[in-house]
């Protein structure tokens, strides 16, 4: 096939560019990679260093401008500040210190490879920033996000997208294109002074107009999304027009909308658009890679992968056991951030549209995403079969104390006996406890949720915090007596494999001598004979089984 065909026009070359997506986000998918990935890839490919396919450069320019603004719109809608107000001490320690800690760090490091103090410190920025939506997708997947180190993780990523915001605005305040001639106190007031007069009039329209106004658009779903875009795109072209960049004035958009009651219909609606005009911010970035000097920096990008996949775990692991968290929610809530993120990227493109950084250091910080991203999705898949692995080197991170989350759990098990152990209690589950005490069995409810453990403890129920998955958790269950564990915990998407806490109950159970009866639930008929043989006494499928009227 001819090359010239695809630079034949713009629509050819932008057919080349999804064609070429969708073949990489295929083997991206067979690996299961998540799709951030494939477009970095996508991006190396494009780029004059392999295909060279990208000609019309200020229209793939133009979409990647307009995909960071709709991607940071939808961050500012999850900014919420009644959401900041409630965030959780160990939320704030933890984000706060994994930041901390890892721009110090990163920053020495950067010196010791002998990278420039500016250069240095924009790295290890960006070494801070972990994926909201990598994080979020793998946790659901796995069901894990109401679990105690999924509400921790979340929580630290919150306060990791407020970081994003005030290093938006620290980049901001330098203007894109500098300042020229003007004195730079008179820059600064004069940007300073656009800010604030956005923010009051941001602030009036929250607070008169916003509802109001997105209650007549929602009339519309087409109406609505078209009014998000276009709110997006008119405070991003502001914000590069007053000198505070459109990155800056897209986040404010989003912010603005945050406390609507509109606001997930608006994020559902954005998500697929975002991740395609994500596509082209990839493209633009991969337009300015050189691949002749991967060579030179794939030892720095070596050195920084390896702090980002072992170094930012240890640092939340260390954080949390000093707060008195035991040794497993720490592992497993520091595996999150073993990543950097899209905005990683689009922090370090920044300053190189800034001109602080050159092309060496957005080589560095892309090849880190592109390792650090591809190897954490196993290692969060995988997080189960890793804790076994590492578990007898993690006794540092354990404080010798009570732990916060067994405290309330181990006075609950004291001196008490019980007929029956529950795990998960989700609709299912509640309905078999209340039959069950009905039924004057006495029972002892176990969930991961701790908002569910509080809940039930308040209607006088007999309910501890624990996973299923923790054999140590298991090792001190009051199993004296018990004549029926039953589990409702929701099933492995991969299946019965090593990492299902179902498996690691009925073998924990095994493990302890339990010579009781164990119920295991499954919505999947074919998982029935490998429960059987792992132990379980009675295999049920609560989707097929007809509801007990009350």
């Amino acid at each position: 096939m001819d090359i010239s065909l695809l630079h034949a026009t713009p629509f050819n070359e932008l057919t080349a560019l999804l064609f070429l997506a969708a073949l990489v986000g295929f083997v991206g998918q067979r690996l299961r990679q998540p799709m951030i990935v494939s477009f970095i890839a996508v991006g190396i490919l494009a780029g004059p260093s392999v295909f060279d396919i990208v000609q019309s450069r200020e229209n793939i320019q133009l979409l990647a401008e307009l995909g960071v603004a709709v991607l940071l719109f939808l961050v500012g809608l999850k900014l919420d500040l009644k959401l900041i107000r409630t965030l959780g001490a160990i939320s704030l320690a933890t984000g706060l210190g994994q930041v901390i800690f890892t721009s110090v760090l990163g920053f020495l490091i950067g010196l010791a490879l002998g990278l420039g103090a500016l250069s240095s410190l924009y790295i290890a920025v960006a070494l801070t920033f972990s994926s909201t939506i990598i994080i979020v997708k793998l946790l659901s997947d796995k069901k894990e996000v109401d679990s105690l180190h999924g509400r921790i993780a979340l929580g630290f990523l919150i306060v990791q997208d407020l970081v994003v915001v005030l290093a938006m605005m620290v980049l901001s305040a330098f203007g894109i294109g500098g300042h020229g001639d003007e004195p730079l106190w008179s820059y600064l007031g004069s940007l300073l002074l656009s800010i604030l007069v956005m923010l009051g009039l941001l602030g009036l329209f929250m607070r008169y107009v916003a509802v109001a106004l997105l209650q007549r658009m929602a009339h519309s779903a087409e109406l609505l999304l078209l009014f998000a875009i276009g709110w997006a795109a008119l405070l991003a072209a502001l914000g590069d027009h007053f000198g505070f960049s459109k990155e800056l004035g897209g986040l404010l958009a989003g912010v603005s909308l945050a406390s609507t009651p509109f606001r997930e219909a608006i994020v559902s609606r954005l998500s697929s658009l975002r991740d395609f005009l994500l596509l082209f911010f990839f493209i633009a970035l991969g337009i300015h890679l050189d691949l002749g000097l991967i060579g030179e920096q794939l030892y720095p990008a070596a050195v920084f992968s390896l702090f980002v996949l072992i170094g930012n775990p240890l640092i939340v692991m260390v954080i949390m056991g000093v707060m008195g968290f035991r040794k497993r929610t720490g592992f497993l809530a520091g595996l999150t951030v073993a990543q950097i993120s899209e905005f990683s990227l689009i922090f370090i493109a920044m300053g190189f549209s800034l001109g602080h950084v050159g092309s060496e250091a957005l080589g560095i910080v892309t090849l880190v995403g592109l390792i650090t991203i591809a190897l954490s999705v196993y290692m969060i898949t995988y997080s189960q079969t890793l804790y076994r692995w590492l578990e007898p080197a993690l006794g540092p991170f354990e404080r010798k104390l009570l732990h916060r989350e067994e405290a309330a759990s181990q006075a609950a098990l004291r001196n008490r006996q019980y007929d029956v152990i529950l795990f998960g209690t989700g609709r299912y589950g509640s309905a078999i406890a209340e039959n069950l005490r009905d039924a004057g069995y006495r029972l002892l409810l176990v969930d991961f949720n701790p908002d569910s453990v509080k809940r039930w403890r308040r209607a006088g129920w007999s309910a501890i915090y624990g996973d299923a998955g923790d054999q140590e958790f298991l090792d001190m269950l009051p199993l004296d007596g018990v004549r029926w564990v039953v589990s409702t915990l929701p099933q492995h998407d991969l299946g019965v494999t090593h990492d299902d806490p179902r498996l690691v109950l009925l073998n924990g159970l095994k493990r302890q001598g339990f010579g009781g009866e164990i119920a295991i639930s499954t919505q999947n008929i074919v998982e029935r004979d490998a429960l059987r043989a792992a132990g379980a006494t009675l295999v049920f499928t609560p989707s097929r089984m007809r509801p007990s009227r009350r």
